[in-house]
């Protein structure tokens, strides 16, 4: 029983015995005695929500403690994306997580991605114990992806493909600007071949192609074509493989190796270029071989760059295509000339 009901059953008792009045015993039932004064005691029902601190009854819904819900925005598709930025608790942070779901679910949402700054990777073991699953990692980042929908998943997968591409930098005088590697698989070979590259994220094909010429050999150029390029799968962690074919005209010719890489580099007569044994071994080299010749006598036309932009957003991006099959046409008037 209530410290406080025997207490004050005490007192009555005390007073009852030393006064000539009588008082009715009040009968305990559900409930509990609560003075209303000092001899006086009234009936407060008390449920199963009820419970007591020092002297004072506290409603259930004054006891639990309020959880905050995850702030997210929504995304194109039906989804929603919590990007986590300040410090949490784990515990603090499972409860949040908890919550927030059962509201989305209850609103309709499908799909939930937490994006973690390498900061709060404690709170990585909780999103999975409530089962999320990584989609992709960053330098800064891990992404956590969920689908909460009775639908069927339809959440993008991980990007699947990585861009590279090779430089096809052809001078005056019919010549091919070539190199041979300090490293990889040509290492050591005596193979000479088209510098090359990875395109970096957010960087356009014809960018990267000048980039790398410039980095490996101190060559300026102009981009003007892509004249081919071919798609492999598992070559790079399990991901696919897109290479890209780029013609290039050089403005300057003086070659300034980067000796990290590039253990040699010259410019060759491009015949001597096609003639070596690997080029004529391997078929996939001696494809873009012939394409090169093709395309030095003037039997061969690649893909230009046209700066566009999309229906979706007012961003510059890059439309290749045939222009020699569109010559005369007002769209191939601004075609890429290198300078951006």
């Amino acid at each position: 029983m209530n410290r406080f009901v025997i207490r004050l059953l005490y007192r009555y008792m005390l007073f009852n015995r030393s006064s000539s009045s009588s008082l009715p015993v009040p009968k305990l039932g559900l409930g509990i005695v609560q003075a209303v004064n000092p001899f006086l005691f009234r009936f407060m029902p008390v449920t199963k929500n009820t419970s007591w601190v020092g002297e004072q009854a506290v409603p259930a819904e004054a006891r639990v403690p309020k959880i905050d819900l995850l702030d997210a925005s929504e995304d194109a598709y039906g989804g929603v994306i919590v990007d986590m930025k300040e410090p949490m608790n784990s515990d603090l942070f499972a409860s949040a997580l908890r919550a927030s779901t059962t509201k989305w679910r209850e609103q309709g949402k499908k799909g939930i991605w937490i994006k973690l700054p390498i900061e709060l990777v404690n709170l990585v073991e909780v999103a999975v114990k409530e089962g999320f699953r990584y989609h992709h990692a960053e330098p800064s980042h891990l992404m956590l992806v969920k689908w909460i929908s009775m639908t069927a998943n339809t959440l993008p997968a991980n990007a699947s493909h990585r861009v590279g591409i090779g430089a096809f930098v052809t001078n005056s005088k019919g010549e091919v600007l070539v190199v041979q590697e300090n490293s990889g698989k040509f290492k050591g070979t005596g193979v000479w071949k088209f510098p090359t590259g990875v395109v970096d994220e957010g960087e356009d094909i014809c960018t990267a192609a000048m980039r790398e010429v410039r980095e490996e050999t101190g060559i300026e150029t102009e981009f003007l074509e892509v004249l081919a390029f071919r798609q492999s799968h598992n070559s790079f962690f399990g991901k696919s493989d897109l290479f890209f074919v780029c013609m290039l005209k050089p403005s300057s010719f003086d070659i300034q190796k980067q000796d990290s890489e590039i253990a040699a580099a010259k410019w060759m007569p491009l015949e001597e270029y096609a003639a070596q044994p690997f080029i004529q071994k391997h078929e996939q080299f001696n494809y873009i071989a012939k394409a090169c010749l093709e395309k030095k006598k003037g039997n061969y036309a690649g893909f230009s760059a046209v700066p566009t932009t999309t229906c979706f957003s007012h961003k510059q991006n890059y439309l290749y295509f045939n222009k020699k099959d569109l010559s005369g046409t007002n769209i191939c008037e601004n075609s890429h000339t290198g300078k951006l």
